[in-house]
């Protein structure tokens, strides 16, 4: 598989991980995947994520991540659209207090965000408990094989 990825910083305040390391926490993600796949992930102040999760989950302030999947234009045929898998927007100063608030490192927390909102775009959820502790499972093997301990973990 080869990742297409392109890393928005619309801000880059200290200890915000370099495009270098989202790279490697994605691939990390897809592993499982063949097919080549792209990926744009958006660091974005409280103001921005706020917005974006009133507009698009109706939820009035900011939150860590959010995923948006990539969905074709109407009538574009699928094989024209590539494999986009869709956008991560990751909320720095929420990542840094829920970091310090959880007791881990900050690169932890920020690896964990990342593969959190990435099996969100191929289509894990945690809805249920069910799909939670599918989600949760497959999370803390990936950031096991990074090098990281149980995000879960109290």
């Amino acid at each position: 598989m080869n990742l297409d990825l392109e890393v928005q910083y619309a801000i880059h305040p200290e200890g915000t991980p370099p495009a270098s390391a989202f790279r490697h926490w994605a691939e990390a993600a897809l592993a499982d995947r063949q097919e080549d796949t792209g990926l744009v992930i958006r660091i974005v102040d409280e103001e921005e994520s706020r917005a974006l999760n009133r507009d698009y989950r109706h939820k009035d302030r900011p939150t860590n991540v959010l995923s948006f999947p990539f969905e074709a234009p109407p009538g574009m045929p699928a094989g024209e659209t590539g494999h986009h898998l869709g956008d991560l927007v990751i909320c720095a100063p929420v990542v840094e207090r829920e970091a310090e608030a959880q007791g881990k490192t900050l690169a932890a927390h920020w690896a964990h965000m990342l593969v959190h909102g990435v099996l969100h775009l191929c289509g894990l959820d945690h809805e249920t408990p069910d799909e939670a502790r599918q989600m949760e499972a497959r999370e803390r093997e990936i950031l096991e094989r990074l090098g990281f301990g149980d995000p879960y973990d109290e």
